[in-house]
């Protein structure tokens, strides 16, 4: 049975490293955690103290990625009793997912490339002894050549098999097998890829239309073509696009159902044949076909309907042989009794929104995916879960939206996250990091949850206002007027929102006075004599809007 009570999952934050003063040693020796070091960074490969229940799972586990979703498996390792082993790049060898963890192994030099050798992350799991490797999102999440490199060394790999990867991250195949399980589909075709035949294949399909990689993901190789004028362009633009992202420029067209919303299922597989789908998520609220806000329940759905979705996105699980987390995307045009859905995609891994998920269901989708790896079968039956409550998550990028959406890099001057009830975080920095050039921008993932939307969405509203972050820009004053405009208050935004009506959301507007107080607060906190014998009068001499300084002009403008 899932844990009773509304948004159990919130209650806890994600782990925050000891931050050590500039020029101190790191103690040396075995700690209480059971973390070991040395003179020059963590130590490949300590033993572990650690007890549980991770006897029946893994007794090491590997994480092959970096940031929150690193942080976020660490976690649930040390809930099950299970010892964690890191990777990092030169870039990230003072990266808060290699200090949490108990065990960090190098896998190269700055940059992406040592997180995507499929080699390297084998022979780093080898080194370190663990028995299994989990991915994470992005990187070699759905690459299927990672999950059988992992099984021909011997390692279980925490995800689908490498078949059901491959099947799945071909839009056309997985179209294919959502239909031969009953789904129903967008019109689309993949003609042959010269300009006569996809010309014809437009024509058949009408307009307007959406190009897509074949490989693709995210939103890259994709292009709106609203008229058959604009078709070679766009069929130019997506293919060199998709080449460059996934090495395979083969497009695919698809009918555009101008301005649907967006909607997902969350579904759970075994290796006994079972699947169960754990309700929606709501991702409407999109740029360029990218997610900034997530939901769940959907304000769209009405609980036929849901049933229905939910059914669905199960079937098509177990018509696969689905085995670990996934998702199935929906695309949902119209409300009410006249709304119809239609397949999009399947994502073959865990979701950056998968929080929202166990916020309402009060489950942890990771220790599942744990259990479910080892063998054991579905955790829960789908009658045990109810969703209860409503959760939002915000993406808290490095980016900047007056400069469209630039993304930033540079020390994290000031960083502190809101602690309030209802209130989740899961970030992957800490105050006084690097936010690197070399990676993604997200910083990290608010959530909020109450007994209502209405109260989520204004619990999400005040921590962003009381987030505090200096040095760099970020999005949160852009996510608070989003979530603050009337469509999202009245859940009618839909993917088309932000691109279009909603697109002077980024515009500039003044400071907002609550995130001014934050950020001044958050900076007197470093007062000369804070914690010491120091005098009243220099305590109250202590200026915080002078100690900003220069880099204290970043100060996002939250409107």
């Amino acid at each position: 049975m899932p844990r009773r009570g509304i948004c159990r999952q919130t209650r806890r934050r994600a782990w925050q490293p000891k931050r050590w003063p500039p020029g101190a040693r790191r103690p040396r020796g075995r700690k209480a955690s059971g973390r070991s070091w040395r003179r020059g960074g963590p130590r490949s490969t300590p033993r572990s103290t650690r007890t549980g229940t991770g006897d029946d799972v893994f007794d090491r586990l590997l994480i092959a990625n970096r940031g929150e979703i690193a942080l976020r498996i660490i976690r649930a390792c040390r809930e099950l009793g299970v010892a964690s082993v890191a990777v990092y790049s030169a870039a990230d060898a003072g990266a808060p997912h290699v200090s949490a963890a108990d065990a960090a192994e190098p896998v190269g030099s700055a940059g992406p490339g040592g997180y995507l050798d499929v080699g390297a992350i084998v022979d780093a799991a080898k080194r370190s002894g663990a028995a299994a490797v989990h991915p994470g999102y992005g990187f070699l999440a759905e690459n299927p050549l990672f999950p059988a490199a992992c099984s021909d060394a011997g390692l279980t790999f925490i995800g689908p098999t490498a078949e059901a990867i491959e099947r799945m991250g071909s839009k056309v195949e997985a179209r294919r097998h959502a239909v031969a399980a009953g789904l129903p589909v967008v019109p689309g075709e993949t003609p042959e890829q010269d300009a006569a035949s996809m010309k014809e294949a437009a024509a058949r399909l009408g307009y307007p239309l959406l190009v897509k990689a074949t490989a693709g993901g995210g939103g890259k190789g994709m292009r709106v073509v609203r008229t058959p004028g604009a078709l070679p362009a766009a069929l130019n633009a997506a293919r060199h696009e998709a080449e460059a992202a996934f090495g395979d420029g083969t497009l695919y067209l698809e009918h555009l159902l101008d301005r649907p919303r967006h909607v997902e299922v969350q579904v759970l597989g075994d290796a006994h044949g079972g699947a169960i789908h754990l309700f929606e998520r709501d991702c409407s609220v999109q740029r360029r076909h990218q997610k900034v806000v997530e939901e769940s329940p959907s304000p769209a759905l009405s609980p036929a309907l849901r049933d229905r979705m939910g059914a669905a996105a199960a079937a098509l699980a177990r018509h696969i042989g689905y085995r670990s987390a996934g998702t199935v995307e929906f695309l949902l045009e119209g409300s009410g009794e006249e709304a119809r859905f239609y397949f999009l995609e399947m994502n073959t891994r865990l979701q950056v929104e998968h929080p929202v998920t166990e916020a309402v269901l009060g489950v942890d989708l990771v220790q599942a995916q744990l259990r479910i790896a080892a063998g054991e079968p579905l955790p829960w039956r789908q009658e045990d879960l109810r969703q209860r409550g409503h959760a939002i998550e915000c993406r808290i990028y490095a980016e900047d939206p007056e400069s469209s959406f630039l993304p930033q890099a540079g020390m994290l001057r000031v960083y502190r996250e809101p602690r309030a009830p209802g209130i989740r975080v899961d970030s992957g920095v800490v105050e006084g990091g690097e936010v690197s050039v070399h990676y993604d921008p997200l910083l990290a993932k608010l959530i909020a949850c109450a007994e209502t939307r209405e109260g989520a969405r204004r619990r999400a509203v005040a921590a962003l206002r009381q987030y505090a972050v200096l040095g760099i820009k970020t999005n949160i004053p852009f996510l608070v007027r989003v979530l603050e405009h009337e469509a999202f208050r009245e859940g009618t935004i839909d993917t088309g929102f932000l691109d279009g009506p909603g697109a002077a959301l980024a515009a500039p507007a003044p400071p907002d006075a609550a995130r001014l107080r934050a950020a001044a607060a958050a900076v007197a906190a470093h007062a000369p004599g804070r914690g010491t014998a120091a005098t009243a009068s220099a305590a109250t001499a202590y200026d915080p809007w002078t100690a900003l300084g220069n880099w204290g002009r970043t100060l996002t403008k939250a409107r």
